[in-house]
């Protein structure tokens, strides 16, 4: 158990700096995401989630849906989480609304006995300029394991 909560602050560390030297630029807000509890089935899964995007530039907030996918061991069952990411792009990557929209990729990591933490790092979204930091790790309660690569697509919500 110690060495898979080593290995989910591993991947929050490195993945965090990889965020940050993909994109070499600022934190333009923050994306809030509620994500569905289920099942890990071994080698994967997959999770329908709902996010809100506060920008720091001053511009209305924007919602988006999407779904979440992992692929490596993912095994046990959680509740509904939440995740927030800080978003890290060029300024002129998310000058228009819905920017967000698109196809992410990265790694994740979860241990969850009881009460659990999660990460998830993921690079993508316009022009693939968009890095996802999470500023906190994913709270979660029941009982699951997993590293694996993850796949996070948006779509905005009107």
């Amino acid at each position: 158990m110690k060495s898979l909560s080593a290995l989910v602050v591993f991947i929050v560390l490195s993945g965090s700096t990889a965020a940050q030297e993909a994109t070499r630029e600022a934190q333009v807000g923050l994306l809030t995401c509620s994500v569905e509890g289920g099942a890990g089935f071994i080698i994967g899964s997959r999770k329908k989630l709902s996010c809100l995007f506060e920008r720091s530039d001053g511009l209305p907030n924007e919602t988006y849906s999407g779904v979440i996918s992992k692929f490596g061991i993912d095994i046990g069952q959680t509740t509904a989480s939440k995740i927030a990411w800080g978003v890290f792009a060029p300024s002129k990557a998310v000058a228009n609304t819905g920017r967000l929209a698109g196809s992410y990729g990265g790694i994740s990591g979860e241990v969850t006995v009881g009460l659990g933490l999660g990460a998830n790092v993921l690079i993508g979204g316009f022009d693939k300029s968009i890095a996802l930091q999470p500023l906190s790790l994913q709270t979660q309660t029941g009982i699951n394991i997993a590293a694996a690569i993850s796949s996070l697509t948006l779509e905005g919500v009107q």
